[in-house]
């Protein structure tokens, strides 16, 4: 084997070879079918098998996600409904277009009955807002730090929602005081109106 001369091996005699250089060939044509294998076939099925790991995984985590809104389902129905009822609580708060000038008759007299004194007191134009309606009041009156308190006290105690902004008091030189004051009451509104605004609101998106 050691004086054996490469050059001389015939092709068409492989079977008179030495069995060491048999050994040997059938070796490198083993390690070259099966790294021809690896890369024509087995690494494309090792990058589907990692796909399919990934997708697995991603399948697990929305399964976990959503398992776990199952089993919470019947609280979130409890939340729900609690909502349901705080929604409609607060609702029942808004007044009707009918009940709407009796609230501003009301907001007068809790100022009257404060001792302060109307100088002005003018509803502005109604602002319509998804299912309800925003009515402004502009209001100027004139009395005490005290008798100011207690209007604000008695609008906050009010059956119907009222809101204050744009508080400004200020003082005159013969020593009374002012107070500007910008006040809100809702309304909800009827099916129609909310119908109708939603059209209106559709017509400007288009122009």
């Amino acid at each position: 084997m050691k004086n054996f001369d490469l050059n001389e091996l015939d092709l068409s005699a492989i079977g008179s070879w030495p069995m060491a250089i048999k050994a040997t060939l059938i070796a490198v044509v083993c390690i070259i079918v099966l790294a021809l294998g690896y890369f024509l076939d087995i690494s494309s099925q090792l990058d589907e098998l990692d796909r399919n790991r990934a997708q697995e995984n991603r399948l697990k985590s929305e399964f976990e996600k959503k398992q776990a809104k199952a089993a919470n389902l019947d609280a979130y129905k409890q939340q729900l409904a609690e909502m349901e009822t705080s929604f409609g609580t607060m609702l029942r708060q808004l007044p009707s277009k009918t009940e709407v000038e009796q609230l501003l008759v009301e907001i007068s007299q809790t100022g009257l009955a404060s001792g302060i004194e109307f100088q002005y007191f003018k509803p502005e134009s109604e602002r319509k807002i998804d299912f309800y309606a925003e009515l402004p009041i502009k209001m100027k009156m004139t009395g005490s730090y005290h008798q100011f308190g207690r209007f604000v006290s008695g609008i906050a105690s009010l059956p119907r929602i009222v809101t204050l902004h744009n508080i400004i008091i200020k003082g005159d030189k013969k020593g009374n005081l002012r107070m500007d004051v910008q006040a809100k009451t809702y309304r909800y509104m009827d099916e129609d109106e909310i119908a109708q605004s939603r059209k209106k609101k559709k017509k400007k998106r288009r122009r």
